[in-house]
């Protein structure tokens, strides 16, 4: 039988601790996020909870990430405006 690759790690969020199991390119993909818009992993996971997508969280990390990064490939190379450390990241509309 093939071992999983996903990996589980502990998140605490405005809604408790809970765990949640991603493939480690969405971990690496979180941690990017985190540190282009300076914010925290339980930050951005409670930015994401909040944003109404009706899939279960883990679903809507992924398609965040998905989003994220789409967002930002859309944008112009000269489009220097997004500095970081806005209280809303490129937050697609999971909705």
């Amino acid at each position: 039988m093939a071992s999983s690759r996903l990996v589980n790690r502990n998140i605490v969020t405005a809604q408790g601790r809970t765990s949640m199991r991603l493939e480690p390119e969405f971990w690496a993909a979180l941690a990017e996020i985190c540190k282009l818009e300076r914010i925290s992993l339980r930050t951005l996971i409670e930015r994401i909870e909040q944003s109404g997508y009706s899939g279960g969280r883990t679903s809507a990390v992924r398609v965040f990430v998905l989003e994220y990064f789409r967002a930002r490939a859309a944008k112009p190379k000269s489009d220097s405006s997004h500095k970081g450390n806005d209280p809303n990241p490129i937050a697609p509309d999971l909705a």
